[in-house]
């Protein structure tokens, strides 16, 4: 019992000696106004960041845009465009194709990918060519094209089985030239639109993170020897009319997408239907 009367009267000493006295930081009051400062620091960039917040990507396309686009493979010289709408249906009605029921975008087996989007899924900055690639099942690599079975048909019927497996690979497939074989490459050749008399822009990777960011525009992507001029898609010039097909509408002569017109040619007065309205290595032409 005395131990413990002892331990509790120095208890009370040392707490009684204590009272009034300050607590110390090791390091003096200097750590504790860091800490605060970093605290507020921290409070202070969240409610900026919130602040400043970018808005959604308001940029083109937008759901419910109707755009037309030319498109084709060049492969070794021969033109081919992706077969199939995508637009068919199982017994109960919904689209067989959910890469086409998500975003809208699909051909009618005619070089021209009808870009209608219908969701977020295929606009603003994901408005990429990836989207069409997707829809078809095509692969497209830095290095290597790969065709599905159900698109090897008409590759057949021009090259017989030579290109059986649908590949195209740079340094490893070839092409005849001359009744040579030659080693193709991969490149990607872009537009603004149709009318367009330059070169284009070249791109040498990263092919479907181009992006599809105005009507009219025009995609070749060929498969080709080295040093080959890779030109638009036989049928792009016949852009106005195709899209006007699939629309419904009827263009007078001279008139194209987004109210331009055939160089040279006066603007007409249309009185039926309506107007249509990073970075991937590249080497501009």
């Amino acid at each position: 019992m005395a131990s413990s009367s002892s331990s509790t009267k120095k208890a009370a000493r040392l707490a009684q000696k204590g009272k009034g006295q300050k607590i110390r930081f090791q390091g003096g009051t200097m750590f504790p106004l860091i800490v605060a400062l970093v605290v507020v620091l921290g409070l202070a960039l969240v409610v900026y960041a919130r602040q400043s917040r970018p808005a959604a990507d308001a940029s083109d396309p937008s759901v419910g845009d109707h755009w037309h686009v030319a498109y084709g493979f060049d492969i070794c010289g021969e033109w081919f465009q992706l077969q199939g709408d995508a637009e068919e249906r199982d017994a109960n009605g919904s689209f067989i194709n959910t890469d086409f029921a998500r975003t809208g975008v699909h051909s009618h087996n005619d070089g021209v990918i009808h870009w209608h989007a219908n969701s977020r899924a295929a606009v603003g900055r994901r408005a990429v060519f990836q989207v069409l690639l997707d829809v078809y099942d095509v692969e497209l690599e830095n290095k290597k094209l790969v065709f599905p079975e159900e698109q090897r048909g008409q590759i057949e019927a021009v090259f017989g089985d030579k290109y059986a497996d649908g590949v195209f690979e740079s340094g490893e497939t070839t092409c005849t030239v001359d009744g040579e074989e030659v080693e193709g490459s991969l490149q990607m050749v872009v537009w603004d639109n149709f009318s367009d008399t330059d070169v284009g822009t070249t791109f040498v990777a990263a092919y479907g993170s181009v992006r599809v960011d105005r009507d009219a525009k025009v995609f070749s992507v060929a498969f080709v020897p080295d040093n080959t001029d890779v030109e638009m898609p036989p049928w792009a010039k016949d852009l106005p009319a195709l899209g006007a097909i699939d629309s419904g509408q009827q263009l007078p002569d001279g008139q194209l997408f987004g109210g331009t017109t055939v160089p040279g040619e006066e603007v007409p007065t249309i009185t039926a239907g309506e107007n249509q309205t990073d970075a991937p290595a590249t080497s501009d032409g």
